[in-house]
């Protein structure tokens, strides 16, 4: 790992991920073939990148059944446990519509309107996370969506991961299209023959997914474009440095682009760290992942006291955030940018990825400098509502043509002069 004492920040710069020219093309032909060619490209571009031969793109409840059979029942229950922890704690989000009566009998409000339809991209082929369906989906439902659609690529054996498609069943999604990548992307912001299109796309997902969402935004509406994950851990000497060292691994073994980043106080503790990783990494199943990142991504961030760590937090802004030190509430409040914060020494970031409630798509890229966590109101719509008396707009009704005047609206102010008593109408 990097190790940076002078406080200079600048590998911040290099983090974002830049999509070659030949990536982008790809992704555009890839939409405008589902745009023209519906269910056939779907399945043509299934056999091209993931080696299936698909009879029918939308998964039977049959399937779905025998799917969550198969998952062993320990594995159901934590399902189980975690959707009822998401549900609660995104049922707190939900908000209301409201109106008020103000002066002159003037009404104003804002109406809440769930959105009609959402698709939720769950990655697969060869992984399978259930968690992305729990994190995706419950938001939504609580939020009133009415439409919740599931895709997923198929893994080899031609159908989607057991415990994508029980996930799914466990909290009433049945609509499911095992189609994965920028085709799936196109056939839910365009629609074909079997996929009608939705409002919104949200999920994780590779390169090529990601760079879809990108082509297709503004067609349709889309949760945010993901990068490779971050973990940043403020920690001194009193924490575990083991515990720290398992808690960087587990996102660096997510990607070799991850970014795992130590703040301490004490280069001991950090040195001690570093040890760790290095014994921790022998052991993990995913070892050529995780060494690249930490030995290309990886930071060691030397700091004097919690004011310069958190100033460091809030330049990263990052992904996740572990306050790992002997008073975490003490350096909470100075901190700004964070997706997602861990308090204490026992809250390791998996517990937030897989089972405490709060959700785990969460903005990356420094992009928690303003974005937030998905929640309830990724999946929602305000109308403003406006209703003016008689009296209220004649004790305000020059005033609005005035303003409209000025702007050069001359049909914006004769529109209210034509309900005032008395009025001239100018022109």
């Amino acid at each position: 790992m990097e190790w940076i004492n002078d406080g200079n920040l600048d590998f911040l710069k290099k983090r974002k991920v830049e999509a070659k020219e030949e990536a982008q093309k790809s992704v555009a032909s890839i939409i405008s073939n589902v745009k023209t060619g519906g269910d056939e490209a779907l399945k043509a571009y299934t056999k091209q990148f993931d080696g299936i031969a698909l009879e029918a793109i939308r998964v039977t409840e049959s399937e779905i059944r025998e799917a969550a059979a198969r998952v062993p029942e320990q594995v159901l229950k934590a399902i189980k446990q975690a959707a009822q922890n998401i549900r609660a704690f995104h049922e707190k989000q939900v908000p209301q519509s409201w109106t008020e009566t103000v002066d002159q009998g003037v009404v104003l409000g804002q109406k809440v309107t769930a959105l009609d339809s959402v698709g939720v991209y769950v990655p697969g082929g060869t992984a399978c996370y259930p968690s992305s369906v729990l994190m995706g989906a419950i938001p939504a439902l609580v939020a009133g969506v009415k439409r919740v659609v599931l895709v997923s690529p198929p893994q080899k054996n031609g159908l989607i991961a057991d415990g994508v498609l029980a996930a799914a069943r466990e909290i009433g999604i049945h609509e499911i299209y095992q189609v994965g990548g920028a085709q799936a992307i196109a056939a839910l912001a365009y629609g074909t023959e079997s996929i009608q299109p939705v409002d919104k796309i949200v999920g994780p997902g590779n390169l090529y997914v990601m760079l879809a969402k990108k082509h297709v935004f503004g067609d349709v509406a889309i949760d945010s474009l993901a990068g490779p994950s971050e973990i940043a851990v403020v920690a001194d000497e009193t924490a575990n440095a083991g515990w720290i060292a398992a808690d960087l691994l587990s996102q660096a073994e997510h990607d070799r682009l991850s970014m795992p980043v130590l703040v301490t106080t004490s280069q001991a503790f950090g040195k001690e760290v570093e040890q760790e990783i290095e014994k921790q990494l022998k052991e993990l199943p995913r070892v050529e992942i995780a060494s690249a990142s930490v030995n290309n991504q990886g930071k060691i961030i030397l700091v004097k006291d919690i004011q310069e760590a958190a100033a460091a937090v809030n330049q990263i802004a990052p992904e996740h955030l572990e306050l790992a030190t002997n008073d975490p509430h003490e350096i909470l409040p100075l901190i700004r940018n964070a997706g997602a914060i861990f308090l204490g020494k026992y809250s390791s970031e998996p517990v937030g990825d897989y089972f405490a409630g709060p959700n785990h798509i969460i903005p990356t890229n420094g992009s928690a400098r303003y974005a937030s966590p998905l929640g309830v109101d990724s999946f929602i719509k305000h109308s403003s509502i406006i209703e003016y008396s008689d009296v209220a707009l004649q004790a305000n009704g020059q005033a609005i043509a005035a303003f409209a005047r000025f702007e050069g609206l001359e049909g914006h102010a004769r529109a209210v002069e034509k309900r005032m008593k008395g009025a001239v109408i100018h022109g």
